[in-house]
């Protein structure tokens, strides 16, 4: 699977993909840092990436709607910081195999998964 970190996530949310076997870049790591999102999704999409990102404006399925791109997985933390953004990926990647939320918004807190998408697409 292709993925897409964003540059709001710690650079060890793409190492945790890429220790999982994922074929995950970053924004930061190909200097697309401080690009709008509409030219960022560009690239995601013309490169057909998933992308992960904590940015809620990726969550707007009217801007966004699932099964028209490679996906999104929203990652809303309870608090700032590091460490809780690499957990709550963490807890993501042990009840999910990433794959089966291609085409689909995700968006992951602290107290469960919503995902937003087609009908019987997802587990």
């Amino acid at each position: 699977m292709r993925i897409k970190v964003d540059e709001d996530l710690p650079l060890a949310v793409a190492e945790l993909l890429r220790r999982a076997g994922y074929d995950a870049e970053t924004v930061l790591e190909e200097g697309l840092r401080g690009w709008k999102d509409p030219d960022l999704w560009r690239v995601v999409q013309a490169e057909k990436r998933f992308l992960i990102t904590a940015d809620k404006g990726f969550g707007d399925i009217r801007v966004f709607p699932p099964g028209t791109h490679a996906g999104v997985l929203l990652l809303r933390p309870d608090e700032d910081g590091i460490r809780p953004l690499i957990e709550l990926m963490e807890q993501v990647m042990a009840a999910y195999d990433l794959s089966v939320l291609s085409g689909l918004l995700v968006v992951a807190t602290p107290r469960g998964v919503r995902i937003r998408g087609r009908k019987g697409r997802y587990p």
